[in-house]
């Protein structure tokens, strides 16, 4: 089924409007689970039901409804929210435009694509390149539904995405928490700082995406097959484990952590397969000297006469 746009309208920067759908970036794939009466296994459900008469209220017959006074509400219904503001609620306004190292990782909240309407391809594809081309990102007001978020317009391959960001009041700031710092933080000794960051070094590798996946999931899903088919299910002690001591020995943790052996990735995995499948490549320079020593391993003798023959030549 190809997917929908929760959203349609325009982005417009300065005097360019490009027509565009909003489509979800996130591809969620969590287990979907029933609510269950434990006494006889019948699927509990969410009902809408009346208040004043207790009666279910289907779908159809369900509208919002803005409480103005206790009792007396104002009736709106799904166009109403595009009239109120129509421009808010049909652009993607951007603002500004900022670097992207600007903006706090913490303030991304969740991805969009945006794909150009009719007779949108040539102003996105403008606005796309001029992104890419000074390294850019827009800054953007959206009434989505009815709320109205602070966005960055990005690119991403041939993509422009839409991240809705936090505004500032909605992150708690990091001062409200016992972290340590200033004097009350743990001194760090310079051979430990400089062994951390060995670590660090030898750890590092090209982030790709594609290589980490859900195990959970898969786990989880293992786990409710067995159950399924009655096999029995290993118990497991899931209380806590006791919070290390105070005292801890970090040296010790960052050398043992340097002497395990490092993780390897599938890229470089079928590198070196590839390399111990590769025929070998025998420089001919060295040919001679191989065969020589071959021919000494064989016969022993010949070098020592070759070595005597050699000391008289030179008498």
């Amino acid at each position: 089924m190809a997917a929908r746009a929760i959203w349609e309208g325009t982005i417009g920067f300065g005097l360019v409007q490009i027509p565009v759908g909003l489509y979800s970036a996130e591809s969620r794939h969590d287990l979907d689970f029933d609510l269950l009466d434990r006494r006889d296994m019948s699927p509990v459900g969410y009902q809408r039901y009346n208040r004043e008469t207790g009666e279910p209220v289907e779908w159809d017959d369900i509208v919002k409804g803005y409480a103005v006074k206790k009792g007396e509400y104002v009736i709106l219904e799904p166009e109403d929210f595009k009239r109120a503001a129509v421009k808010a609620t049909q652009t993607v306004d951007i603002v500004q435009f900022a670097d992207e190292a600007d903006i706090d990782p913490t303030y991304f909240e969740k991805p969009y694509y945006l794909v150009p309407g009719k007779r949108g391809a040539k102003p996105y594809v403008l606005l796309r390149e001029a992104l890419r081309k000074t390294g850019k990102v827009g800054i953007a007001r959206v009434v989505i539904r009815t709320r109205e978020s602070l966005a960055a317009v990005m690119v991403k391959g041939d993509a422009l995405v839409l991240e809705l960001l936090r505004y500032a009041h909605e992150l708690t700031p990091a001062e409200e928490f016992d972290l340590p710092a200033g004097k009350d933080a743990p001194k760090v000794s310079p051979p430990e700082l400089k062994m951390a960051e060995r670590l660090i070094d030898e750890m590092t590798a090209e982030f790709k995406p594609e290589e980490f996946k859900d195990t959970y999931h898969d786990e989880l899903l293992a786990f409710i097959q067995r159950k399924y088919k009655g096999e029995e299910v290993e118990e497991v002690d899931v209380e806590a484990e006791a919070p290390p001591s105070n005292v801890v020995d970090m040296m010790a943790l960052l050398k043992k952590s340097l002497a395990r052996k490092p993780a390897v990735t599938k890229a470089e995995a079928a590198g070196a397969d590839r390399s111990r499948n590769k025929p070998r490549k025998t420089s001919a320079r060295n040919e001679p000297a191989k065969r020589a020593k071959k021919a000494a391993a064989r016969n022993p003798k010949k070098p020592a006469k070759r070595r005597k023959t050699a000391a008289r030549k030179a008498a």
